[in-house]
């Protein structure tokens, strides 16, 4: 029977954690005539001249472009994009899997997301529904439902703020006063010990290693598909060298996948500790 007590909180980045590439890039862009390459260019020379955030730069000319071209961005134009998302594989079938697994020993499991791609995209997802709350990058909309300026902006630092927010049992992006209130670690619902992070790339290294250093675990995935690539090879190794994660694994979420080993792993050690 599962104990209602101990819960356990998996945070996963999205973009090339839970499925191949930038949200954008899969619909979005092309309806817009950008080249991908061309577009993340632009956003870090305009990030890098105007010495600003970058997901926030990406944002404001995702709108910029769409003007452009007369395209009308609105939240359900964003969530048809959706469907066109490349999941790596045995994600679909994940939650309900290593739910199961970990219910059998008896606690339970609350799936989030904590990512700078776009909400209005992830919440219409296939996945969606296995989520209890999605901290996401998303647009403010106008009387007529036209996104018309960024609302929220999470990039590699601020995603520390959702890892407290999950701690704390917060799921909205507005309450700065409970975020800040003082909560006893032992009335907290999702201690840190008793969460895990799952994440690609540089964007994640703060939050896994605050997890990490905060009792919890951080996992590093890749693109199997990406090993050869040298590059990917010494990200990976740096994560490593680095004390950022405790485990690296590529992105395959299916049954007996290393992954999958490793998260069930963990989860039997936390359902052993008193």
């Amino acid at each position: 029977m599962e104990n209602q007590k101990t819960r356990i909180a998996i945070a996963y980045d999205f973009d090339g954690t839970l499925a191949r590439g930038s949200l954008p890039e899969h619909g979005l862009l092309q309806d817009l005539g950008i080249e991908s390459a061309s577009f993340w260019n632009e956003v870090k020379e305009r990030a890098e001249t105007q010495d600003a955030d970058e997901i926030l730069a990406y944002m404001c000319l995702l709108l910029e472009k769409a003007k452009e071209r007369g395209i009308e961005i609105t939240e359900s134009r964003l969530g048809s994009y959706a469907a066109n998302i490349p999941f790596f594989e045995g994600v679909v079938e994940w939650f309900g899997r290593i739910n199961k697994y970990a219910a059998e020993l008896g606690v339970g499991i609350d799936h989030f997301v904590i990512s700078s791609g776009l909400r209005e995209i992830i919440a219409a997802s296939a996945i969606a529904p296995c989520f209890k709350f999605v901290f996401a990058s998303k647009y403010l909309y106008d009387e007529r439902g036209m996104a018309s300026y960024p609302a929220v902006s999470i990039n590699y630092t601020t995603k520390t703020q959702y890892l407290f927010r999950i701690n704390k049992g917060i799921f909205n992006f507005f309450d700065n006063k409970r975020i800040n209130t003082w909560i006893r670690l032992d009335r907290r619902p999702y201690p840190f010990k008793r969460m895990i992070y799952i994440g690609d790339g540089d964007t994640d290294i703060p939050a896994m290693k605050m997890t990490r250093y905060q009792g919890g675990y951080s996992i590093a995935v890749f693109d199997p598909l990406k090993w050869d690539d040298l590059s990917q090879q010494a990200k990976i190794y740096k994560l490593i060298a680095e004390d950022r994660v405790q485990y690296v694994a590529p992105a395959v979420y299916s049954e007996g996948s290393l992954l999958d080993i490793a998260v069930k792993g963990i989860i039997g050690k936390i359902a052993n500790e008193p």
